[in-house]
């Protein structure tokens, strides 16, 4: 099943202003940078893949524990690459016609604890809807306004804060994907989610044979320690490019869908080595605008682009981490993100 692409409507669009390229006009321009060359899509899927086999082997196999430790980061450093993949899979962006692709991409997902439904439904939502107001978490953490935050109870300010601190994210494995990708789609609607089913069971089977072969350091090196790992990091990825400190928020009347892309997703900035192993996910701002785009094309369509090269940005600086933890709240009447202590209540 892959995930359906995000309509959208020309009327929430801005035009064309002032020589600069905005809305329709600007998504136009980025329409010749969807074309895929299935010999690169694969090249990059498949050397991707076997890399990241090759580290979780190797975190298996050799006997130094440290020495495992270094592959088993590695592999993690890889999951996330291969999730990208995944996630471009699943937006039609690569191999969409692949047979070879669907059951590699869906074993994958089920395996990672990330189901296609549930994970297209919510993650549909979430580019459908990006830079709104909400305190539900449906494809995306909660963020409200600090007014809403000084009108909340005790009980409702513990939760929205339980939401996004930086727990969920390490404890993200578990947390994100075992419970609310997995779990709770399949309790709360199980004929829709028997794919759910499929994920817990092939995870956890996973588990046991890996258990059966070299015991509990075997699935800690191989298993438990790279997909926290990985889970951990790519929580933040998405965590981070919706939540940082100079994000812009539009009222419910002015959001449009290239708003959302353009002021309310980032671009983070990331050295060579970091960028392959994420994906080029940090070209989130142009990822948002049109998901069809291949990821590996990302950096030439922002080269390309000059309303593009000017983004908001983030980086994986401390500070900035920090930052994007802080500023959890948005007030309209400074019109920017504030902490819960400048929010005050």
């Amino acid at each position: 099943m892959r995930q359906d692409n995000v309509q959208v409507s020309d009327d929430n669009l801005p035009e064309h202003s002032e020589g600069i390229r905005v809305g329709r006009e600007l998504l136009e321009a980025t329409r010749p940078y969807v074309e895929e060359s299935s010999v690169t899509s694969w090249w990059h899927v498949s050397s991707t893949f076997v890399l990241m086999i090759a580290a979780l082997t190797a975190a298996g196999v050799i006997p130094w524990w440290p020495l495992r430790v270094v592959f088993s980061v590695l592999g993690a450093l890889l999951m996330v690459r291969a999730f990208i993949t995944f996630h471009d899979y699943l937006h039609g962006a690569i191999l969409k016609d692949s047979r070879v692709a669907y059951w590699l991409f869906h074993a994958f997902g089920a395996l990672m604890l990330t189901p296609t439904r549930s994970w297209s439904a919510s993650h549909n939502y979430h580019h459908g809807h990006v830079g709104q107001i909400s305190d539900a978490s449906v494809g995306a953490f909660p963020l409200i306004t600090a007014r809403m935050w000084r009108d909340s109870t005790r009980w409702q300010r513990f939760t929205y804060r339980a939401q996004r601190t930086p727990l969920v994210v390490l404890l993200s494995y578990p947390v994100v994907f075992g419970l609310n990708i997995t779990l709770m789609p399949l309790l709360k609607t199980p004929r829709k989610h028997l794919d759910s089913l499929t994920a817990l069971v092939s995870h956890f089977v996973l588990i046991a044979v890996v258990w059966a072969l070299g015991g509990f350091g075997l699935v800690f090196f191989v298993i438990l320690l790279p997909m926290t790992l990985a889970a951990a990091m790519g929580c933040y990825l998405f965590f981070a490019q919706h939540s940082f400190r100079c994000m812009q928020i539009a009222s419910p009347e002015a959001w449009s869908y290239y708003r959302g892309a353009m002021e309310s997703s980032s671009y983070m900035r990331m050295n060579r080595v970091m960028q392959w192993f994420t994906g080029n996910i940090g070209y989130h701002h142009i990822h948002h605008l049109n998901v069809r785009i291949p990821f590996y094309r990302l950096p030439e369509v922002m080269a390309a682009i000059p309303e593009l090269q000017s983004p908001l940005t983030t980086t994986l600086a401390p500070r900035d981490i920090a930052d994007c933890f802080r500023y959890a709240l948005w007030d309209e009447d400074k019109q920017r993100m504030v902490s819960y202590q400048e929010a005050g209540g």
